[in-house]
C-alpha cells in the first residue's frame, strides 16, 4: 500500500519546511509514504526547500492556480503507483498529525474520499462571517452532493486512487468544491473526519480578496459542475418557470371564454401565454440535448479512466 502526500505549493518557501517536517513517517497499513510537492511557478525557493527536505518535485514551468497543481498532482501521483493520495496545503494549516486518521477510511474500505473537518464554527481566526458563509456553503455542496461533507471547503483530503481516476477538475479557481459534487455525482462513498489546525497566524489566503469575491466564485463554480453532470434537472426547473405561468395565463383566458366574459378582450393573455409556453419547451428542449451531453461526457470520462489503467499497468 502506497501513499503519496501531495502538497501544492506557490511562492511557499517560508511555510514549506515547516510543513514537510510535519509529515508522518510511518502509518499502520501502509508500507510506503512519499512526498510529492507540485511547484505551481513559484519565482521563490519553493523547489530547492522540498528537494533538500527529501520531496519529490513536480515542477509547473508558470503559475496556473491552485485547481490545475492540485489536478496535475493527481495525475502524476497515480502514476507514480500511489493507492491513496493525501492533499494538503503548503502554508500548514493543517495538523500533519491527523493524516492517519484521514486515510483509515479508505483503508477499511469504507470511502473514497475523505475530507478532513475543521469545525469551523470553532475556528477563532475565522470572522464570524466567514464561518457562516463556510456553513452555508458547505450545507449547499451537501444538498448537491448528496454526501455529508462536514467542510467542503477543506484541502485537507484523502482520495483513492479509483476516485483519483475518475476526478476531473474544470475550474482553475479551487479544486475543493468541484471534486466533491463530481465524486457525488459518481456516486464515490464520501466521509468526514475531524481533523485539527495549527496554531498562529497563516498568511492571507490567495484565492480570493474578500468573502463576497470567494461566494460568487464558488457560486459560479458549483453552478458550472450541476449544469456540467446533472443539467436536465436544472433546464426543468427553469422550463417549468414560463410554463406555469403561461398554463396559468391560458387558464385564464379559457375561463373567460367559455363564461363568455369579453372573450375578445383577453386575446392578449392568450398571445402572452403560448409564448411563454413555448419558451418554456424550448428550455426543455434544450436541458434535453445538454442530459445528452453530459451523458456523453461520462462515457468519455470512463474510456480515459479505462485508457489511464491500462496505460499505468503497461508503461509501454
Amino acid at each position: 500500500m502506497k501513499l503519496i502526500i501531495q502538497i501544492p505549493a506557490w511562492n511557499e518557501e517560508e511555510h514549506l519546511p515547516e510543513t514537510l517536517a510535519a509529515l508522518p513517517s510511518s502509518i499502520d497499513g501502509v508500507d510506503e509514504i512519499e512526498t510529492l510537492v507540485i511547484d505551481d511557478g513559484s519565482t521563490d525557493r519553493t523547489a530547492e526547500v522540498a528537494r533538500d527536505a527529501g520531496a519529490e518535485v513536480l515542477r509547473m514551468p508558470v503559475h496556473r492556480g491552485l485547481a490545475v497543481a492540485f489536478s496535475t498532482g493527481l495525475r502524476s501521483a497515480v502514476e507514480r503507483g500511489a493507492d491513496v493520495i493525501v492533499n494538503t496545503d503548503a502554508d500548514n494549516q493543517y495538523d500533519a498529525g491527523d493524516i492517519p486518521a484521514l486515510v483509515q477510511p479508505i483503508l477499511d474500505g469504507t470511502a473514497q474520499m475523505v475530507i478532513g473537518d475543521r469545525q469551523v464554527g470553532t475556528l477563532r481566526h475565522f470572522s464570524s462571517m466567514k464561518r457562516l458563509l463556510q456553513k452555508l456553503g458547505s450545507w449547499v455542496v451537501r444538498r448537491l452532493s448528496g454526501t455529508a461533507v462536514g467542510d467542503a471547503t477543506s484541502g485537507f483530503r484523502a482520495i483513492s486512487r479509483p476516485a483519483a481516476l475518475q476526478l476531473h477538475v474544470f475550474t482553475r479557481f479551487t479544486y475543493t468544491l468541484e471534486t466533491i459534487l463530481q465524486a457525488g455525482e459518481a456516486g464515490l462513498k464520501v466521509v468526514s473526519v475531524p481533523v485539527r489546525v495549527n496554531a498562529g497566524e497563516r498568511r492571507p489566503s490567495r484565492l480570493f480578496q474578500s468573502d463576497f469575491s470567494y461566494v460568487l466564485r464558488s457560486l459560479a463554480s458549483m453552478a458550472r459542475i450541476v449544469i456540467l453532470y446533472n443539467p436536465l434537472r436544472i433546464f426543468l426547473m427553469l422550463g417549468a418557470v414560463p410554463v406555469v405561468l403561461g398554463s396559468a395565463l391560458l387558464a385564464r383566458f379559457l375561463y373567460f371564454y367559455v363564461a363568455g366574459i369579453s372573450p375578445a378582450g383577453h386575446v392578449q393573455s392568450l398571445i402572452l401565454a403560448v409564448i411563454l409556453i413555448v419558451i418554456g419547451a424550448l428550455v426543455w428542449l434544450a436541458g434535453v440535448m445538454a442530459d445528452l451531453t453530459a451523458v456523453n461526457r461520462r462515457l468519455l470520462e470512463e474510456l480515459v479512466e479505462r485508457q489511464r489503467e491500462r496505460g499505468l499497468e503497461d508503461p509501454r
